[in-house]
């Protein structure tokens, strides 16, 4: 028996090992072939998205809000929803996205967390224009955590960040095949590559990544889907203009101390660009990819990167929710 196992780790470790040397052997044509993509999706026709109508989650602030303005300019009509709180401003961000040139806006308060409220802003996007083009799953919530706090504080981390973009493509997906629409869902790169204090975020965010990827295949070529892995971008998660304690301190301090991040407007754009360019996949700020290969090629390098990022993290953190 101990030989049987000995035998199996030797070849296990054997194959690995020279997967990993053909892999590194191979990886100057891998490169050239992803630097011919980009260089590609340079001349990629952009999609016309004038007339065409995009409902955005999320779109009071942040991303959500700068995706609406950039599709205003490219002369979309627009349905964007957010949660009705005393300090939204949903409204404003219509009266904006009409000024930058959409035809019209459709402005819904409503908790993505909820299904029947999901199924009620699809349902008023199609009344209202009939058609759905883009649906760009947005919103989401972060979260900081000690294990010490108890776990059930964290669920609607899961029910905001995982079924508050299942649910309304649930239902926008027969809209979206008579279109051949697209879905474009917020994942983050947190769901790949795990920071620490961000268990039940990166959880939510991983769910995400996993449920898109296998739903490409059922709806793909009718519908395509962007999965948006976004680094450490500055808006209000991050930025003390918006955030004096808890989250986004603590992740400023932790992330800018030993990484760039990158402005909203010109991650919005890219977003846009990307979506409009037929992209499946987008990572902004782009060094994150290579934090990507990093984690799955060499997890030792990874740890040692992450307990570095770990050591900005203030020694005193509470679970925190923010928009």
């Amino acid at each position: 028996m101990y030989e049987s196992y000995f035998n199996n780790k030797l070849t296990n470790a054997l194959v690995y090992y020279v997967f990993l040397l053909l892999l590194l052997l191979i990886s100057p044509f891998l490169f050239f072939c992803e630097l011919v993509t980009i260089l590609r999706s340079c001349f990629q026709p952009m999609e016309n998205m004038t007339g065409k109508v995009v409902l955005i989650t999320g779109a009071s602030s942040g991303l959500g809000e700068l995706m609406a303005y950039e599709y205003a300019k490219r002369g979309a009509c627009l349905a964007i929803v957010a949660i009705k709180e005393p300090e939204s401003r949903l409204e404003q961000v219509a009266d904006k996205a009409r000024e930058f040139g959409s035809p019209d806006v459709l402005f819904v308060f409503a908790d993505v967390s909820e299904v029947n409220e999901c199924r009620m802003f699809v349902d008023e996007t199609i009344r209202r224009f009939g058609r759905l083009d883009h649906l760009v799953c947005n919103a989401g919530i972060g979260s900081l955590y000690s294990i010490n706090i108890g776990v059930t504080k964290f669920a609607p981390v899961m029910d905001i960040n995982f079924w508050g973009s299942v649910y309304p493509t649930h239902f926008a997906i027969p809209h979206l095949i008579r279109t051949n629409g697209k879905i474009v869902v917020n994942a983050s790169c947190g769901g790949v590559l795990h920071p620490p204090k961000g268990g039940f975020y990166n959880a939510s965010k991983a769910a995400l990544i996993s449920f898109y990827e296998s739903l490409r295949f059922e709806v793909s070529p009718r519908v395509t889907i962007t999965i948006l892995t976004l680094g450490f971008i500055e808006t209000n998660m991050i930025t003390p203009k918006y955030s004096t304690s808890g989250v986004g301190v603590s992740l400023r301090k932790g992330f800018g101390t030993i990484h760039p991040t990158m402005g909203a407007e010109s991650c919005a754009i890219a977003i846009v660009d990307g979506v409009c360019k037929g992209a499946t996949s987008i990572t902004e700020p782009r060094f994150i990819k290579v934090l990507f290969l990093i984690k799955f090629l060499f997890p030792g390098l990874h740890r040692f990167h992450m307990n570095i990022f770990s050591l900005g993290f203030s020694k005193e953190l509470k679970g925190t929710y923010e928009n």
